[in-house]
């Protein structure tokens, strides 16, 4: 029984975390939404971008129970009021209120999770796994390279993909 309850655990704490790791999201843009098949099931991607100074985010669902997206045209570029990440335990335990009736529970489902992404236009997807996926800004893309012992990277006349590092005094 303990195996189960740190299993359950584990997955609780995954998404508690995915739902840190978006709090910040909040300011940014729905860039796209795209749906589609994985050997498991469905899928869909969110992405999401705020701008060149902070980094872009993927958030991957896979194994979908859930998908209510409003119209697709008003998704793409709609701002974000609010990001929800919820858990959703197996039968016996609770599902939170607002998570009543998306789907029919039984005793067959796994532990899921909701994400719902409000603004003017919504998307919310019951899902099995979620993944976020996080992409360096374009400012921190465009920093030089900086090499192991505080060497930088020295461009000389070399062919245009090579680099020298050389050490900084």
């Amino acid at each position: 029984m303990t195996d189960a309850v740190e299993a359950e655990d584990a997955v609780k704490n995954r998404y508690l975390r995915a739902a840190r790791m978006l709090a910040p999201c909040v300011s940014y843009f729905v860039e796209r939404v795209s749906f589609g098949a994985v050997d498991n099931g469905d899928c869909v991607d969110v992405f999401l971008r705020e701008g060149p100074h902070k980094p872009d985010v993927v958030i991957s669902l896979t194994c979908m129970h859930h998908v209510k997206t409003g119209d697709s045209i008003a998704v793409q570029g709609s701002f974000i009021d609010e990001i929800l990440v919820e858990y959703l335990p197996r039968l016996p335990h609770p599902w939170p209120d607002d998570a009543i009736g998306l789907i029919d529970r039984s005793s067959d489902l796994p532990e899921l999770v909701r994400l719902r992404i409000a603004g003017p236009s919504e998307v919310d997807v019951v899902a099995s796994c979620l993944t976020v996926y996080t992409a360096m800004s374009d400012d921190e893309a465009s920093l030089p390279l900086a090499a192991p012992g505080g060497q930088r990277p020295h461009v000389r006349d070399l062919p245009s993909d090579s680099l020298t590092f050389t050490r900084s005094e």
